[in-house]
């Protein structure tokens, strides 16, 4: 179980994140739950399963990630805020991106523009608590077939790397988790990779990160770690043609 902060509140940002919404279930006991997302559609079925995890109350808030100007704002809006998840993000096309500039800047501002405007407010606002990022396999090393999207995870992981730094010793902590493939609604119609994982997977293992109260960055399953490492060296002739 995460280190409780009962005082503050839960912000789910992409509240209808599959790991998000798993994660936020683990923690929300006793507290209130702030769900940011972009209209309310399909945020029903979230807000009951909060409440039967234990949540005090739960509510939501406007959010469009792409309006970056309004990132400070959000965070206000939610209030005393001591755990804050930022589960949105796109996978994107990446056969459009190659093609279109639009779609390649898209893909580069939802998954890596506004990722780092959130964390840095967040890292601004909050005094206490913990901070969940997702980075991914993807950003390891970037392949032919998402390169546009394995590009923001690399600069996001690095982003991440320097923040939990900054945060060294300050009572707010960053976990950051690098996931294989999750099985799941924004992966849905894609044939799972080796060492896929589903989103409780993944939220238990963060939430047990964050526990031990200090930031960390979690291999998600622990493992991949080892196919990391054999994915440095192999030969640019090889790896061009590795799948997704």
């Amino acid at each position: 179980m995460a280190r409780r902060t009962d005082a503050g509140k839960v912000l789910l940002l992409g509240a209808r994140s599959d790991i998000g919404g798993e994660i936020a279930a683990r923690v929300c006991e006793g507290r209130e739950v702030v769900l940011a997302a972009r209209g309310g559609r399909g945020l029903e079925d979230v807000e009951k399963r909060l409440l039967a995890a234990g949540a005090s109350s739960v509510r939501t808030v406007q959010f469009d990630a792409t309006s970056l100007e309004s990132h400070r704002e959000v965070v206000r809006e939610a209030g005393e805020v001591t755990t804050a998840i930022v589960a949105f993000g796109i996978l994107g096309d990446q056969g459009l991106a190659e093609r279109d500039e639009a779609e390649a800047a898209r893909i580069a501002t939802v998954d890596y523009l506004a990722q780092v405007s959130m964390l840095t407010v967040l890292a601004d606002e909050m005094e206490k608590g913990e901070i969940y990022a997702f980075s991914s396999i993807a950003g390891w090393r970037a392949r032919r077939a998402n390169y546009v999207y394995g590009s923001t995870k690399a600069g996001l992981d690095a982003f991440c790397q320097g923040l939990m730094d900054r945060l060294h010793g300050t009572g707010l902590n960053l976990i950051l988790a690098r996931p294989g493939f999750v099985i799941g609604s924004m992966t849905e119609g894609m044939k799972p990779a080796v060492m896929s994982v589903t989103p409780d997977v993944v939220a238990d293992a963060v939430v047990a990160a964050a526990g031990k109260g200090r930031s960390a960055t979690v291999w998600i399953p622990k493992g991949l770690a080892v196919l990391a490492a054999v994915m440095r060296i192999v030969p640019r002739p090889v790896w061009r043609h590795m799948p997704r």
